[in-house]
């Protein structure tokens, strides 16, 4: 499984040779000029919820790929009415893809599209695939619900957001880690704008000297589980 940072929240994930994208917002991110969204794979793209920062780039990729949108039921509808393809999902319900189980679970945040319409409950996705598990929490606060993802799934990795102000901050992190049995986190949701940047040094130490390891991987960066 390899796992690529593409900025923000969104995450690029190869697994038995299908490509995934989560919450493709590049475009509209300066951070991010270096990466072309005309040239990124997708056969699936997962959305969390459906605020801008997180679908800006759904439509120009899916028209181009021809990718399934898969999120909770208005979200996926609401693209299904426009032509894309779709899967809908909602919380606590699990779907057999073929490059693995996906889960949507709870997620504490809010969720609308940029007009303001309403787009459902926001949420996040455990992924099973390729012998190894990993959760995307989505923009979320800290939740107890997280301590229900590992009586079902023993997780390699967790990507949470640690910027603060919108979602978790740090030791919001490090507390949900402990609540998910996963010492290995890949941070996200930050220092895209003001209202969400980091301290990288104090946050890796943070992580650190709670026995944990935090990995902030530069826009482009890949990671191999």
């Amino acid at each position: 499984m390899k796992i690529t940072f593409y900025g923000h929240a969104c995450i690029g994930i190869k697994v038995k040779g299908v490509h995934i994208l989560v919450d493709p917002f590049i475009s509209g991110n300066p951070k991010a000029s270096h990466i072309d969204i005309n040239t990124l794979e997708a056969d699936y793209i997962l959305l969390t919820h459906a605020h801008q920062d997180l679908i800006l780039d759904v439509e120009a990729i899916a028209k181009r790929t021809d990718a399934v949108i898969v999120s909770n039921y208005e979200i996926a509808s609401h693209y299904g009415n426009k032509g894309f393809n779709y899967h809908p999902m909602n919380h606590g319900g699990s779907w057999d893809f073929k490059f693995g189980i996906v889960k949507y679970v709870n997620a504490i945040h809010t969720s609308s599209f940029p007009d303001g319409s309403y787009a459902g409950q926001p949420g996040g996705f455990v992924i099973e695939g390729e012998h190894k598990n990993i959760y995307i929490s989505g923009d979320t606060a800290l939740t107890m619900d997280m301590k229900l993802i590992p009586m079902r799934t023993k997780l390699d990795l967790a990507i949470l957001p640690i910027g603060s102000n919108f979602t978790m901050d740090v030791d919001d992190a490090i507390i949900a880690s402990d609540f998910l049995d996963c010492d290995k986190v890949l941070g996200y949701h930050y220092d895209t704008f003001g209202y969400i940047e980091i301290n990288h040094q104090e946050a890796k130490r943070k992580f650190f000297d709670s026995g944990k390891d935090l990995m902030l991987l530069e826009i482009g960066e890949s990671i191999d589980l």
